[in-house]
């Protein structure tokens, strides 16, 4: 990915200071960072922030998408309902290589009780660093659009 390359982040209120510390990292590294979150620990619901985040990425306003809530499983469930966006949930860094590669994933999804922040940030490079092979994939990912 490029440095220009704009990414949108977002969490529930389980994830805030993961989140915080993935946009500051990917910052460092040169990329945009759209960071439309909740910015208090008040209890909130994922499915909107999930939808939300994949609406801004499905729109164009972003390249890539990074959701996280205590599991990462139902903020990525959500993001999945919008038309265009595919999003994995990726607990090492060999799965969010492969989301990229093989299914062309245009958002991540982590589990902030499940990985740590140092584990975070591997897998959020090994997702920004990979890119989609085409090929054969092309046609596995046409088949996983939706109807």
């Amino acid at each position: 990915m490029t440095s220009k390359t704009r990414i949108v982040l977002s969490s529930d209120h389980a994830a805030i200071d993961l989140r915080q510390a993935i946009a500051a990292h990917i910052q460092a590294r040169g990329f945009e960072v759209v960071d439309i979150g909740p910015v208090t620990t008040e209890s909130t619901h994922y499915p909107m922030h999930g939808r939300a985040a994949a609406e801004h990425v499905a729109a164009g306003k972003s390249d890539l998408g990074i959701i996280i809530c205590g599991t990462g499983q139902g903020i990525m469930m959500a993001a999945n309902k919008v038309a265009g966006i595919r999003c994995g949930v990726c607990c090492d860094t060999f799965s969010a290589r492969m989301i990229r590669q093989h299914n062309n994933a245009n958002m991540l999804a982590l589990g902030a009780r499940v990985v740590g922040g140092g584990l975070a940030l591997d897998i959020v490079d090994a997702f920004l660093d990979a890119a989609f092979e085409g090929g054969r994939h092309a046609t596995r990912v046409a088949m996983i659009e939706p109807v």
